[in-house]
């Protein structure tokens, strides 16, 4: 119990001190920020959610009490609260039952929360962190977007850009993209702090529950509907837009990560496969657009299943993931 609380109180203290870093202003403090949850992921994964939440709540009292409450609250809301529900889906399973219902060998027949159900969690987190981080620069879309413009000009005056007019239609653009972009940051790296929280744990041998078959991950149907109300309500204009924007964005985050799902299914009989994949990788990471190539190809095997019709006609050699 003691040592359970201690791994607790360090993980909390590496997650918040990362978390605080940012007011250093340096590069590196940004890439610490962005890593803050995956302290408390490990815990979890490895400790268990109870403990990895007993360190965000040590965290966040910390912060409250050293930078002011609202930093308590920023912490709580983008960083342990995520961390520690994502951590308490991931160990979440159930025994599977026989016909007449008695319960089979937990070891054999356990069912473990899929995947694919994570990341609408992911994607929710997302937008929750980015619509609450929005609303402290106003709470109306001329306001956020005019705190947004200011400081971008400010931005601007500082490298001493060139001509007035390309500086007007580049904040314009990047005034409008902001929402969006910081949503689909937020659940890349949301996704990316749960994947190496769960290599840490397998490799120390901490994890709780098998690696799941991440070619396997598929959101649930109910996903695209709320993508298509969102994107309805995106027409809608004003502050109600703006939110259902990062919304949209979020989830199509996550069909891009089932897009890259996806393709690693429907290439695993070629012979040339690492260098696809590897490339592919790279001009997404190098351009950014080709996420929507990925998403689209997500969107595609949700509507028409493609990775159920590959393996259906297909019998591909095993490859690693």
């Amino acid at each position: 119990m003691v040592a359970h609380l201690v791994i607790a109180l360090a993980a909390g203290g590496a997650s918040g001190a990362m978390f605080a870093s940012i007011v250093s202003g340096s590069l590196i403090s940004l890439l610490l920020l962005y890593l803050s949850p995956l302290p408390l992921m490990v815990a979890a994964l490895g400790w268990g959610p109870l403990w990895a939440a007993i360190g965000g709540v040590a965290a966040a009292i910390g912060l409250a009490t050293m930078f002011g409450a609202s930093d308590g609250i920023a912490y709580t809301v983008a960083v342990a609260l995520p961390a520690c529900w994502l951590g308490h889906l991931c160990l979440l399973g159930r025994s599977v039952a026989h016909a007449d219902g008695a319960a089979q060998d937990a070891d054999v027949h356990l069912e473990w929360y899929p995947v694919g159900r994570i990341l609408p969690w992911i994607a929710g987190f997302a937008a929750l962190a980015t619509g609450a981080a929005l609303l402290t620069l106003g709470t109306d879309a001329a306001t956020i977007n005019n705190t947004l413009r200011g400081f971008l000009q400010r931005s601007f005056a500082l490298n001493n850009a060139t001509t007035n007019v390309q500086i007007e239609h580049w904040i314009d653009a990047m005034v409008h993209l902001a929402p969006a972009a910081a949503a689909i940051a937020t659940t890349a790296i949301l996704t990316l702090n749960l994947w190496l929280a769960a290599k840490v744990t397998v490799t120390s041998g901490r994890l709780q529950r098998p690696w799941p078959d991440l070619r396997a991950a598929a959101l649930p149907i109910m996903t695209l509907a709320a993508l298509c109300v969102a994107i309805a309500f995106c027409f809608s204009g004003g502050l109600l837009a703006m939110l259902a924007n990062i919304v949209a964005s979020a989830l199509l985050m996550a069909y891009v990560l089932t897009g890259f799902a996806v393709l690693h299914t429907l290439t695993l009989a070629l012979k040339s496969r690492i260098f696809w994949l590897g490339s592919t990788y790279a001009v997404v990471m190098m351009f950014g657009w080709p996420m929507l190539a990925m998403a689209a190809l997500g969107l595609a095997d949700a509507m028409f299943g493609l990775r159920q019709r590959y393996l259906q006609r297909r019998s591909p050699p095993l490859a690693t993931p």
